[in-house]
């Protein structure tokens, strides 16, 4: 399982929220995002360009369905921060070798003890993960606030968390597991060239993807922090920027 073009770059590795969706409930652009099926469609039948895949946060169910709708089939997909590789030509889904039992546990002690603390406060879980905990709340401002209270309460109980903030939810991950360990699993089993890819990303989560690839890039929408990391970023914003950097890549007109 593999893939190479003939151009310079092999694979882009694209997150999902602020860069191919809005993080937010707004709806999902289909048009442009049919552009993306489009050029994998092309990347596939011509080997010109480079095959866009992704890695996200969300759980593996949309990652799977993204995956499905933007005609990737031949790389596997990361989820949850790096819990899941799918891959799309087999159907299958691996969690993370090194997530043990006792890991499992502590991701559901987690869970039971911030939803005691946080439900009555409006604060949910996203649903859907298997080796995470992700709180929302529709008051962004609180759930800042919040933020350095919830990274102590778990570093009290002694469970292996990192704590971090996307634009409107707090993840906490196992601490062995993210997205760039998710990128080496990947390029593990397809034997790509990590100097041949690239990535797109938004947060400064999506750190942990522009140290695993030769080239990252941003939509204009992302963190400034996260800019810093960019050797690219496009005067567009979420799924326009992801295409503005598709061309810039590539090299060919994308229409959007």
């Amino acid at each position: 399982m593999s893939f190479q073009s003939t151009g310079k770059f092999d694979l882009v590795i694209c997150d999902i929220d602020g860069c191919l969706s809005p993080e937010s409930h707004a709806p999902i652009n289909e048009s442009a995002l049919s552009n993306i099926a489009e050029y994998n469609r092309k990347a596939v039948a011509l080997n010109d360009r480079p095959l866009v895949t992704l890695c996200s946060g969300r759980p593996v169910s949309f990652v799977e369905a993204m995956c499905r709708f933007i005609h990737n089939t031949k790389i596997p997909c990361i989820g949850e921060n790096g819990v899941w590789l799918y891959d799309p030509g087999s159907n299958m889904f691996e969690m993370d070798p090194e997530i043990t039992t006792e890991h499992l546990e502590a991701v559901h002690e987690a869970s039971k003890f911030l939803r005691k603390k946080y439900h009555a406060r409006g604060v949910t879980e996203q649903p859907g993960k298997s080796a995470a905990v992700t709180l929302y709340h529709p008051d962004t401002e609180y759930l800042q606030s919040i933020l350095p209270v919830v990274q102590d309460e778990l570093l009290d109980q002694g469970w292996p968390f990192r704590v971090s903030m996307t634009w409107f939810y707090i993840n906490c991950d196992l601490q062995h597991v993210n997205k760039a360990t998710g990128i080496a699993r990947l390029f593990a089993q397809t034997d790509i060239d990590p100097s041949r890819t690239a990535a797109i990303g938004d947060t400064l989560a999506d750190k942990f993807m522009a140290d695993s690839v030769n080239f990252f890039a941003c939509p204009a929408n992302a963190d400034p922090e996260i800019q810093t990391s960019a050797h690219y970023v496009s005067p567009y914003e979420e799924i326009e920027g992801v295409l503005d950097i598709l061309q810039h890549l590539g090299g060919e007109q994308i229409s959007w």
